[in-house]
């Protein structure tokens, strides 16, 4: 009997010693983890969307080149003399730019001059020997071939005369050739040759002339770019052509295309196009890269968010947007959109969101579907991390 009572209370110290330890373990776990119910919600930054109403554009890469490019050559042989034209300056057309050494067709020039005198005088004569036969002839003094071939010859006279003048004209307009012209107004390039070396004609370049205004630019626009810009693009398709800098500045004057491929080229894939720009400053130079900028309409229930909101998987473009759940906790949803490219900072996104979607702009890579989120606008502070069992015990 006595062993039985000591044992009693020993039980008892037993089971309350062992009440308060886990007692305390209760209390810290509670301390560690105050939202036993679930994990702490996110603070995310959302934007609420609006339909809005865009230029359908895209803008890509491309470079100028000059309208015209022409060479210049000598059409006459000879020694340059000189240059007559300050190189990388505008020239007119007609405007001289090179001499060459002009004596030798002064010269032809001369002794055509020489041969016409000649011959006129040739002329001279054999028009009197065939009068003088002809009144033999009358008198029967002379048979009427004789008569016959003094008027040939004088025939024959006249038609070398006629060789003789347009030789005359040969050698002017290859003298004038001696002043080498502009064909076309533009820039004046580089003197190829020097001062003092010889030009074969019609075969040494001496320079280039790139006409700058207009200005041509070319560029391409892959098959996904010309479905965004309705299909493959003519001329009466887009409605305007902007130019963008190097330094990110818009160029004042706008454009318009001047030439479309008419199909697509297979190699690249791409659609082959020009667009002309007015250049009257010379603001543009051939061989820049800029990038162009083509739009052919507008769109309307377009929704613009932020470009590090769009994030790509498996199944292509998607979004995180911050929704209520079945039991009212706010949580993040994946919606798959259709982007249909970037408009300026921002996606333009054409399907998948509706007016008043809260989109998802920040700690996306810690964002799960389904997880709870805090959202807030993004100008204002984000709230405590607050657990999901506290907001759907407050809901």
């Amino acid at each position: 009997m006595l062993i039985s009572q000591t044992i009693r209370p020993r039980r008892t110290l037993l089971v309350l010693a062992l009440g308060v330890v886990l007692s305390a373990c209760g209390k810290s776990s509670n301390e560690q983890n105050p939202a036993a119910g679930g994990m702490p919600a996110m603070p995310v930054t959302v934007q609420a969307v609006t339909a809005e109403t865009v230029p359908i554009q895209t803008e890509v890469v491309a470079q100028t080149e000059g309208a015209k490019q022409i060479e210049v050559r000598p059409r006459v042989g000879g020694i340059v003399l000189k240059r007559l034209y300050q190189e990388g300056e505008p020239v007119k057309a007609g405007q001289d730019m090179f001499l060459i050494d002009p004596v030798p067709y002064q010269l032809q020039v001369e002794q055509s001059r020489a041969f016409i005198a000649q011959q006129k005088a040739r002329i001279e004569q054999t028009a009197r020997e065939a009068q003088r036969l002809k009144g033999l002839l009358d008198s029967k003094s002379i048979s009427q071939r004789e008569y016959d071939n003094a008027v040939s010859d004088n025939s024959v006279a006249a038609a070398i005369l006629l060789q003789y003048q347009a030789q005359l004209r040969e050698a002017e307009l290859n003298l004038s050739y001696t002043h080498v012209k502009a064909p076309e107004s533009g820039i004046g390039g580089r003197f190829v040759l020097s001062e003092g070396a010889l030009a074969s004609a019609n075969t040494t370049l001496l320079s280039t002339i790139v006409q700058v205004s207009p200005i041509w630019v070319r560029f391409s626009l892959s098959e996904s770019e010309l479905q965004n810009l309705g299909g493959h693009l003519t001329p009466g398709k887009v409605k305007d052509v902007r130019l963008i800098l190097a330094d990110g500045s818009e160029y004042p004057l706008s454009g318009k295309i001047n030439f479309s491929a008419s199909q697509i080229d297979p190699a690249l894939g791409t659609q082959q196009l020009r667009a002309e720009f007015q250049n009257p400053d010379r603001t543009l130079l051939p061989g820049q890269f800029v990038r162009v900028r083509v739009t052919t309409g507008k769109r309307d229930g377009v929704f613009l968010i932020p470009q590090t909101a769009v994030l790509t998987g498996q199944q292509g473009k998607f979004v995180f947007v911050a929704e209520k759940d079945k039991e009212g906790k706010t949580v993040a949803a994946v919606r798959p959109i259709v982007a249909g490219g970037w408009f300026n900072d921002r996606w333009s996104v054409l399907d998948g969101l509706k007016a008043g979607d809260q989109v998802i702009t920040d700690n996306l890579i810690k964002v799960r579907p389904g997880a709870p989120v805090a959202p807030h606008a993004p100008d204002a502070a984000p709230a405590a991390p607050a657990a999901a069992g506290q907001e759907k015990a407050k809901s």
